[in-house]
């Protein structure tokens, strides 16, 4: 029986009154040492790979004393903790404040509302520019009249590179220059707009329609990340799907990095229906973790906690828009439903990410949890702690999931997300359809993306299990 591990999440008020208070003036803060014994116990626990540390091992030190003359050897946390993962894991993450992680997880964050990609110029200059993918409501974006397809090359006159970019779009206001790009060429504009970030949360449902063509009903959902908060949402717009008699279903990720397992689990049951109790996913622990906390995981018909039930399609096919952005929850679903149903990816390969994790506080195995945190720091972390495979076995897509049908965004013409004329909304209909692309163009150069605006907070790209 899987032991239960719970993520507690603060409401939107405390994060305004005091996420970035600090520590109780009458708690002695924890010392380095303190933090790297945590991180030390954690991964020794945990860690998917532990294997692949020599140190992890049980019996890797003789004495208390051999592992705590260990322990202090390193400077801070951060080196401990990146010396401790193995050369295969990209994704464990150790943050120095878990309530704005917690935050995060719930769609939380500062934030302006920009959500951009950041593209390598096509010279081989090293300078980057921006491209804006998509604007939240009601955020300083908006009321400032930025749109999607607008490409910007400096911030606070300072033009981006590959090297500057993370720390130019770091502050909290800041200043975007304008520019034009024609497919090979950046010309400024010399117009600027002043952003301001502001606490935010995102709803990732941010489009969800039906398309009426030739009598064929084609349900459009674009879905920008596995947000527990909003399973219920989700379950409506499934609702909408099927009394509008919707038989085919474009589910658009390609923004979407990632989420809760048990939101993934949720959205392939609404896509079939038909698979109920079947194998959706299969996990595998470390050695030590295996027998005691690997479990599969199911198609469903209904949430779990409140019971509401599942509005499903009993679809037999789904086409998926996909880029390198498209990452771990995102990624389960297409790979959960692959055994059962055609999946076809238009777009191109997913990110890779095939493994999962839990949020770990500094409190006694084995469930370091929140209500048992030490109150003298607020590290935390999320150690990959499971991988996932499909019913068929199929994991280890450490290059992504192919897609099927190649098309990469044109940076030059994004076109309005939703709407029939987007180039990869628009190839995904006429497979569907069997409508052709009047003047396609689909040979669009591929442009490397080296970077997006959520790749700034502490949960990118995390999927995540929370049992409440």
């Amino acid at each position: 029986m899987k032991k239960v591990i719970s993520l507690t999440f603060l409401s939107l008020s405390l994060l305004c009154v005091s996420c970035f208070d600090d520590l109780d003036d009458n708690i002695t803060p924890a010392s380095a040492f303190e933090i790297q014994d945590f991180i030390y116990r954690g991964l020794n626990f945990f860690y998917l790979y532990k294997s692949d540390t020599p140190e992890l091992a049980n019996d890797a030190f003789a004495t208390n004393e051999e592992k705590e003359n260990f322990l202090g050897s390193f400077d801070s946390p951060e080196a401990i903790f990146e010396y401790l993962k193995s050369p295969q894991d990209r994704f464990s993450i150790l943050v120095n404040d878990y309530i704005e992680l917690e935050n995060t997880l719930s769609g939380v964050t500062l934030n302006n509302g920009m959500e951009y990609g950041l593209v390598l110029y096509p010279d081989d200059s090293g300078d980057v520019f921006g491209y804006v993918r998509y604007v939240l409501p009601g955020t300083d974006a908006a009321v400032k009249g930025v749109q999607r397809g607008m490409i910007f090359n400096t911030i606070d006159g300072v033009q981006l590179d590959q090297n500057n970019f993370s720390d130019l779009l770091a502050p909290d206001a800041y200043t975007i220059g304008l520019a034009t790009f024609d497919g090979s060429n950046i010309t400024p504009t010399g117009e600027t707009i002043n952003l301001i970030k502001e606490i935010v949360t995102e709803n990732p449902i941010f489009i969800n329609k039906t398309f009426d063509i030739s009598g064929q009903k084609v349900g459009y959902l674009m879905y920008n990340g596995f947000l527990n908060e909003f399973d219920s949402q989700l379950n409506n717009a499934f609702a909408q799907f099927g009394s509008e008699g919707v038989t085919d279903l474009i589910l658009d990720l390609r923004y979407n990095s990632g989420g809760s397992v048990r939101t993934a689990t949720y959205l392939a049951s609404m896509i079939t229906g038909q698979f109920t109790g079947q194998t959706y996913f299969t996990e595998e622990w470390n050695a030590d973790r295996q027998e005691a906390y690997a479990e599969d995981g199911f198609f469903v018909d209904r949430f779990a906690g409140d019971g509401e039930a599942i509005n499903s399609l009993n679809l037999t096919r789904v086409y998926v828009i996909t880029t390198g952005s498209t990452a771990s929850a995102s990624e389960l679903v297409i790979n959960g439903l692959d055994p059962y149903i055609n999946v076809i990816q238009v777009g191109s390969d997913t990110r890779g990410k095939f493994q999962a994790s839990f949020l770990l506080y500094d409190a006694p195995a084995p469930n370091f949890s929140r209500n048992q945190a030490n109150p003298s720091h607020r590290y935390a972390m999320l150690p990959l702690v499971f991988k996932t495979a499909n019913a068929s076995g199929f994991t280890d897509y450490n290059e992504g999931l192919t897609a099927e049908i190649q098309q990469f965004e044109d940076f030059s013409n994004l076109g309005t997300l939703g709407e029939t004329e987007e180039p990869l909304l628009q190839r995904a209909l006429a497979e569907i359809t069997g409508i052709p692309v009047p003047g396609g163009r689909f040979s669009v150069p591929e442009l490397e993306v080296i970077s997006e605006a959520k790749a700034s907070q502490p949960a990118y790209q995390v999927m995540y299990i929370s049992n409440e």
